[in-house]
């Protein structure tokens, strides 16, 4: 594999598509900013075209692409692209309780779901079967959703405890439906039947969406001459993935234009402990950076209305972007959002000669930035003034709730509408504004590292422990290395211990992350 020469990073979001370059050394040698359209393709694609542009790149030199994509969270939200998926859920007769996507919203259960079954089977915390697993009616049910499926979803009890019955059921699906995808929930959600459950079948059906996007990159990368670079996709954790550990795990996307945006804030500013706050066009995410990584959730992510338990920065969101449109109240008080005018900014703001008046238009009107016509806003001047003090309160408000100690911490201020933060708010010790603090989501992805990733429950015994941490380390190097860390830098970056008191056995859960550098970047 060729030493890294150049690296294009591209982040593809609701309003922009961002493209950077880097060189050997990390310098921003180009930058560009495009319009998202309805296509990812074409976004991706113009986005490329810009940067390439620069006549500071060569595009001979690139020989790395990482990209980072809102294709798949929006693909569940507007209910669109999504494969049908047979779901078996390997639980009988523990957990007839519950049945398979409870909770679901119906429209989205309807267009995803084709059949759900509970067959006898399972694993007890310590590695014991709660019940022989049933292959036959696995066998049966493979039968019934034969010419249906696209796709399998199979979730087993404590299949993060052992992954046996799981396995088991993949080699009859495989039999039986042979070129069905399959996902495995012990490879991609945590311990918690349900919402590990509901990330295997999300999972599952956005396998279709992840094919478009990566093929749509591969297009765009020809099409512009790129000479077969190496190409890796942005998770949600600030770290990256090959394109076949993507096209397996698309589900691991959702959340990675955020976790891009931490990262390349960190880098940008040399951080390693701050909030950052990312400001777009329509909303405002506001994380945690530490150790140079997003902050993990510790609880459930609800994506589409579906609670789920993969990995997911801890973010705190509001509606609050440069498009958001500034309107009033029944009482009269001044109203910010939720309604934006996104892409279309430059055609509807005041500032530039339209007719709606933004935040934009408030930063203008406070000199906070300096871009269209400050005359064109000066009508609206107190209507201005009482949203940018509005937009202050909403800035701290969302701050606060990230934050779990009273330590003070810098915040660094990226995103295109990140002029809307004021230069100093309370309870942080300095606003950092980095130089190409508007193009951080896609600095993220050029600079990320490749992780692996373990959380799981251990039997330890009464002399165990050693060795379930050590296990635990392995197997997170091992899922690095599969991502498509090189070998010879992986290390382990954390590693969590938590007794389990309640159980009847000694046990305990281990999250155990391991990082290492892109191959061919080190």
């Amino acid at each position: 594999m060729r030493a890294a020469d150049l690296r294009l990073g591209v982040d593809v979001g609701g309003t922009n598509t961002d493209a950077v370059v880097l060189d050997r050394d990390d310098q921003v040698l180009a930058k560009a900013k495009v319009t998202t359209t309805a296509s990812p393709a074409a976004g991706i694609h113009e986005a490329i075209r810009a940067v390439l542009a620069s006549p500071a790149v060569d595009k001979g030199r690139v020989t790395h692409l990482m990209v980072g994509t809102t294709q798949a969270t929006n693909a569940v939200l507007e209910r669109r692209g999504l494969l049908k998926v047979a779901v078996l859920r390997l639980g009988g007769p523990a957990t007839h309780g519950v049945r398979p996507l409870h909770g679901w919203p119906a429209d989205l259960r309807s267009q995803v779901s084709v059949a759900e079954t509970i067959v006898d089977g399972g694993i007890e915390f310590d590695g014991r079967d709660i019940a022989p697993l049933d292959k036959a009616e696995i066998a049966r049910f493979c039968a019934r959703v034969k010419g249906k499926a696209e796709g399998i979803a199979i979730t087993s009890v404590f299949a993060p405890v052992s992954a046996r019955h799981e396995l088991a059921a993949e080699v009859i699906v495989r039999s039986e439906l042979p070129g069905t995808n399959i996902s495995l929930s012990h490879r991609i959600g945590s311990v918690g039947l349900l919402e590990r459950e509901n990330a295997t079948v999300l999972n599952a059906a956005l396998l279709a969406v992840a094919r478009d996007v990566i093929e749509a990159t591969r297009w765009s990368a020809g099409a512009h001459g790129l000479a077969d670079p190496v190409t890796f996709f942005a998770q949600n954790d600030g770290t990256l993935m090959s394109l076949d550990y993507a096209l397996q795990y698309p589900v691991f996307t959702i959340g990675s234009g955020p976790a891009n945006s931490v990262r390349g804030a960190a880098f940008l500013s040399g951080a390693t402990a701050a909030i950052v706050v990312d400001v777009g066009g329509t909303s405002t995410d506001v994380g945690i950076l530490t150790g140079g990584f997003p902050r993990q959730s510790s609880q459930g992510v609800e994506i589409g209305g579906i609670r789920t338990n993969f990995r997911m920065p801890d973010l705190v969101t509001i509606a609050l972007g440069g498009g958001s449109v500034i309107s009033k109240n029944g009482d009269g008080s001044v109203r910010i959002g939720p309604r934006s005018v996104g892409y279309r900014l430059r055609e509807e703001a005041v500032s530039f000669g339209g007719k709606t008046l933004t935040m934009t238009d408030a930063a203008v009107a406070a000199a906070r930035l300096r871009l269209g016509s400050v005359a064109a806003v000066r009508p609206a001047g107190d209507l201005l003034a009482e949203a940018m003090q509005r937009c202050d309160e909403m800035l701290v408000s969302a701050i606060d709730r990230i934050k779990t100690s009273e330590a003070a911490l810098p915040l660094i201020a990226v995103g295109g509408g990140s002029p809307l933060v004021p230069d100093s708010i309370t309870g942080v010790t300095e606003v950092i504004r980095p130089k190409h603090f508007d193009a951080a989501n896609a600095v993220g992805a050029a600079i990320a590292s490749v992780s692996g990733e373990v959380d799981r429950i251990f039997n330890v015994g009464s002399d165990g422990r050693t060795r379930a941490l050590a296990e635990a380390r392995e197997e997170a190097r091992v899922a690095a290395i599969a991502a498509g860390a090189d070998p010879t830098t992986v290390e382990i970056v954390e590693l969590e211990e938590v007794p389990l008191s309640y159980l009847t056995l000694p046990a305990v859960r281990i999250r155990a992350k391991a990082v290492g550098s892109l191959e061919g970047t080190r």
